[in-house]
């Protein structure tokens, strides 16, 4: 089959539209580098454009008709949009749906530690991680900490111009005669993979301090976030390249940035269902969570929480029944999109 090169079809006027597009999706794209923040930033989009909570509409006894749009969420994590048509819901919606979550590692429960004076942080890769293209990286922190107390601090270090970044190392090439000669998929392993913090030892410490280091670390954080080392225990933390996203090539013709698996579909899946106007079948858009392993977990697509939601919205419109729930699942259509590679040699 023929593959077109749409860029000798585009009229000026498409070429204008598409730039204005590219520039939203990646302001975006660089706010979402999470699936924590793409659900956040989507929220916040979606009550711009009329959205509303599903839980308040449900605790104020609303009941929805066509044209209203409400939106749920859950352990903010997964998201999905709802925009009522002009026909029974039981005729079927027509859904988009896209994944929020991208390859990265993630930072274990109990994860300092110092080796040979130098401190890192013990992580775990997530999703189809290629790990050799992680090394020598600048790198950023991205989450949130769950303090004793119950306060939720979110966590973003590294992204601003006056931040520490942080790295994996990699050996030096004329120590790399043995690494070079191994395959690809363990040139680097994956127990490889820990994140240099620092290597200052904390001044003026107890002669039975072994790891100073790891001290010194453990210092800054309390200092500088009023974090302690206990915290990790109940701590999202995400490792994600740092930087914004940037326009590749002379011409500007594609988007160089982290994350593009999945937001390339779930960003331009939100934009579309914000842009709608006066559906016939209600509109749905779903941004889930867990692709990159499997769609398990409460948050990912084999939980029950779309069905749930679809039940909710349908009880919301005076149609509390079973029965009707599985007729809407039964007879809508649904676009399910993730990223495709451009070009494979």
């Amino acid at each position: 089959m023929e593959r077109k090169n749409m860029w000798e079809h585009y009229t000026e006027e498409q070429e204008k539209e598409l730039e204005e597009l590219a520039v939203r999706y990646r302001k975006c794209l660089d706010q979402s580098k999470t699936e924590r923040e793409c659900v956040a930033l989507s929220i916040a989009m979606a009550e711009e454009h009329g959205y509303k909570n599903i839980e308040d509409c449900i605790r104020e006894g609303i009941t929805l008709k066509a044209g209203d749009k409400v939106y749920a969420q859950y352990m903010k994590k997964t998201l999905a949009l709802f925009h009522i048509g002009t026909k029974p819901m039981t005729e079927g919606m027509n859904i988009l749906g896209a994944h929020v979550d991208s390859p990265r590692l993630d930072v274990k429960q109990n994860p300092l530690y110092e080796d040979t004076q130098m401190a890192y942080l013990d992580t775990h890769y997530y999703g189809g991680v290629k790990k050799y293209q992680w090394v020598t990286i600048p790198l950023a922190i991205h989450g949130v900490v769950v303090k004793k107390d119950g306060t939720v601090v979110p966590v973003v270090i590294g992204e601003k111009e006056d931040d520490p970044v942080f790295v994996i190392s990699d050996l030096l090439i004329h120590l790399s005669q043995d690494q070079l000669e191994k395959k690809a998929k363990i040139v680097i392993e994956g127990e490889g993979l820990d994140l240099l913090v620092g290597t200052k030892p904390v001044k003026n410490a107890d002669k039975d301090e072994k790891e100073k280091v790891r001290a010194w670390v453990v210092r800054y954080l309390k200092e500088a976030y009023d974090i302690e080392e206990e915290d990790f225990l109940s701590a999202e933390l995400e490792i994600v390249p740092s930087g914004k996203s940037r326009d590749c090539g002379f011409d500007r013709s594609m988007i160089l940035g982290y994350g593009q698996d999945d937001k390339v579909c779930a960003l331009t899946s939100l934009f579309a269902m914000l842009e709608a106007e006066n559906p016939e079948r209600t509109g749905c858009c779903i941004l889930a969570d867990k692709e990159e392993i499997g769609n398990m977990g409460a948050t990912g697509m084999q939980s029950s929480f779309f069905e749930d939601m679809v039940a909710e919205v349908l009880a919301l419109t005076g149609e509390d029944s079973p029965v009707k729930v599985r007729r809407v699942l039964r007879n809508s259509c649904m676009l399910s999109s993730d990223v495709s590679a451009a070009y494979d040699p």
